[in-house]
């Protein structure tokens, strides 16, 4: 079997704590990264962090480029840059939850009367599941009054779990940089962002915390289609920014 379209031969390289920080780094760049990136992003010397970005190159998780669209070039040779290869191999990371998605599908379809179309049942499921994880969150974290800060945080720590990879990218702005239910959502986005959104404004409801914070539907390529910001929307700034409640 080819080794760079193997996927347990994938798999196997991250199982080095370094590789797999190096990668979760490279990832997170949304960007072509440097050696000497990602060696400080794990601490490590440029010669080391080099031999473990070449395995996972090997095994094809990264692929190299000599020159990136934007970088700044300097004199001498341009340095070697890493970025992940898109899905051509079939290893979910972070972990797709397609289970999710089938058992809110599912529960519209037992849950259907009539009286509303699959679309309707699919998206009051959704919202459904989402408040009743949000209300398993408070139960288990008792966070008493939120502020979008601390509801931030929390949903973040919650998503992380489900395959979002949440970034908080301001204080009162948290990015989904993962859609957990691809490649199904590229096939019927209407309907897989839909329930995606209807999901966690469920869960941000669940929660307790619907008067801090929002879930937006803002679709960008690479990303989930939703991000959680302050619900004030219209006292955010351009950055999600926002005052703790």
């Amino acid at each position: 079997m080819d080794q760079q379209r193997d996927p347990v031969t994938a798999v196997g390289a991250l199982g080095d704590e370094l590789r797999r920080g190096m990668y979760g780094f490279i990832r997170r760049a949304r960007r072509p990264v440097t050696r000497d990136e990602a060696a400080a992003s794990v601490g490590i010397s440029r010669k080391l962090a080099a031999f473990h970005l070449d395995k996972l190159v090997d095994v094809g998780l990264l692929r190299t480029r000599a020159d990136a669209p934007g970088r700044v070039r300097t004199v001498g040779r341009a340095p070697k840059l890493y970025e992940p290869v898109p899905d051509q191999i079939h290893v979910s990371i972070p972990e797709r939850r397609h289970e999710l998605l089938a058992e809110i599908l599912a529960d519209a379809v037992l849950t259907e009367t009539g009286e509303r179309t699959a679309r309707e049942s699919a998206f009051e499921a959704a919202d459904r599941r989402g408040n009743a994880l949000g209300n398993a969150d408070r139960d288990r974290h008792r966070p008493g009054r939120l502020g979008t800060e601390r509801t931030l945080t929390l949903a973040a720590e919650t998503l992380e779990d489900l395959g979002f990879e949440p970034e908080r990218a301001a204080p009162a702005l948290l990015l989904l940089r993962n859609c957990p239910f691809h490649p199904l959502a590229a096939k019927a986005p209407d309907l897989v962002c839909g329930i995606n959104h209807r999901f966690l404004g469920g869960y941000l409801q669940g929660l307790g915390a619907a008067d801090a914070a929002t879930a937006v539907l803002q679709p960008e390529a690479g990303s989930c289609c939703v991000r959680l910001c302050a619900a004030d929307v219209s006292g955010a700034g351009p950055d999600g920014a926002a005052a703790e409640q």
